[in-house]
């Protein structure tokens, strides 16, 4: 184990040891293992979209086999999906990648302005797959929001208390926020703040964009000079308020994008201190090959291989 792991596993010294084993188990796995960097592939969209608008632009990701096999060839830290996907092909690639089970999801079939995900599966499900950690998704900005911080605490408590890592997804959505506001510098670091606040391992937020959605909050940010200008300065300051960087954030892939434009949001990320990217559509919506390239350049730049 290096040191960075080991000054990472530190932060986390109220968990017990099999919690801290199993965030060693994705830290210290793939291309990325050693590094305190992360690369995640998520499959969630199946449900959370819809299986044309996920997988039609690359047939093979029907297949639940193939996400296996693409985070495993890719060398990712760690392979995330819903108990559907991870229970039809666990067994042929046990041990293979660590796993993490999302327990809650929404679909789009009514998708409402204040969304509230179901709890669909649980942390003896994670534990009996043999996962490293569990998932689990809140919106802050939902009239809902209440209903899911218990959620999360609920599950936190279980998965800690069971040996596993957790890992929350937490995305600004609702009634309460503008869709500017949703990517809100302001906003996507108080996500990042209740994450941890509720327990969170490692935290997944969408990257933020110069915005300011609270009247209150562009008071603090101007007044105290607060350095939002760059994405590399935002990426900062939402590390910065998970704990002074004191847990680990990832950031989100989002739809598909120019390669070069990707690859610029990952040198922001590494350059701002983030620890990575958990990224799904960029990566198997693309045809095989060209998706373990993209993922092993994502990877290079974390790694300071490619500036």
């Amino acid at each position: 184990m290096t040191e960075r792991v080991r000054e990472i596993l530190s932060w986390y010294e109220s968990d017990t040891p099999g919690t801290r084993a199993n965030l060693a188990r994705m830290l210290t796995h793939g291309r990325l293992g050693g590094t305190g960097k992360m690369v995640i592939l998520p499959v969630d969209q199946g449900f959370e979209h819809g299986p044309a608008r996920s997988f039609a632009p690359n047939p093979a990701g029907y297949d639940p086999d193939y996400h296996f096999q693409l985070a495993i060839e890719a060398g990712c830290n760690a392979y995330a999906a819903p108990l559907g996907f991870l229970e039809a092909g666990v067994t042929k690639f046990l041990g293979e990648i660590p796993l993490i089970l999302k327990l809650n999801n929404h679909d789009v079939l009514h998708d409402e302005k204040d969304p509230l995900s179901a709890v669909t599966s649980s942390v003896d499900d994670a534990l009996r797959l043999g996962c490293a950690g569990v998932g689990f998704t809140i919106y802050p900005g939902s009239a809902h929001a209440r209903v899911m911080y218990q959620e999360a605490r609920e599950i936190a408590r279980e998965a800690k208390a069971k040996g596993l890592a957790v890992v929350i997804w937490s995305y600004p959505r609702g009634s309460g926020l503008s869709k500017e506001g949703e990517t809100a510098i302001d906003v996507v670091s108080y996500a990042a703040q209740i994450a941890a606040q509720l327990g969170a391992h490692i935290i997944k937020v969408k990257l933020p964009t110069a915005h300011i959605e609270l009247a209150e909050a562009q008071k603090v940010y101007q007044r105290y000079h607060v350095p939002i200008d760059t994405l590399a300065d935002r990426v900062r300051h939402v590390v910065q308020s998970a704990f002074n960087g004191k847990r680990i954030v990832i950031f989100s892939g989002g739809p598909r994008s120019e390669d070069e434009v990707f690859f610029q949001e990952a040198r922001a990320i590494r350059d701002g201190g983030g620890f990575g990217s958990i990224i799904g559509r960029n990566s198997f919506q693309r045809q095989k090959a060209e998706g373990l390239a993209f993922l092993r350049t994502v990877m290079q730049i974390y790694a300071g291989e490619i500036q």
